[in-house]
């Protein structure tokens, strides 16, 4: 049990992820208990172990057996940083075949607070996707464009999370 809001931070595999151990710590001085779920390209990336001792938390990639405890405590908000084009429209489709896109929709279907920061490059021109980002606005998720984080670093992100917090 943890006395400060509980955020889990998915994250997906876009450039800025390589970067994530800044924003954790940003986060953690926020006042935050970060959880991260990964996914699993972004999971390839990433230094798990150094991000589990950060946190205190196993990084999760892979769903758990059925009876195994759930390794996270309770999320208060949910943030999707980068959020990939895969993971946008696979998430506002409804698919569910990664931890980090179970973690998503379950999300949306409690009533979580969720913020998405996507970071789609020119695929943001693909017919589908402004369809996608529209439905998971209607269905409560706020979006707001990942910052150039060479230019501008994570605070802004943690500036725009911060009013979720309990």
């Amino acid at each position: 049990m943890t006395s400060q809001p509980v955020l889990y931070l998915v994250v997906s595999a876009a450039g800025p992820a390589q970067h994530i151990d800044d924003l954790v710590g940003l986060l953690i001085a926020d006042g935050w208990t970060v959880c991260l779920i990964l996914t699993p390209t972004a999971a390839t990336w990433l230094d798990r172990a150094a991000l589990a001792e950060r946190t205190g938390h196993p990084v999760r990639v892979e769903w758990r057996l059925p009876g195994d405890p759930e390794p996270h405590p309770e999320a208060d908000a949910v943030a999707v940083v980068p959020a990939t084009f895969n993971v946008i429209n696979k998430w506002a489709t409804g698919v569910n075949d990664t931890l980090a896109l179970g973690i998503l929709n379950e999300a949306l279907g409690a009533g979580v607070p969720v913020h998405a920061f996507p970071r789609v490059g020119d695929l943001g021109n693909h017919p589908a996707y402004p369809g996608h980002l529209r439905l998971l606005r209607d269905a409560g998720v706020q979006v707001t464009d990942l910052p150039d984080i060479r230019r501008d670093g994570w605070q802004p992100v943690v500036d725009t999370l911060r009013p979720t917090k309990p």
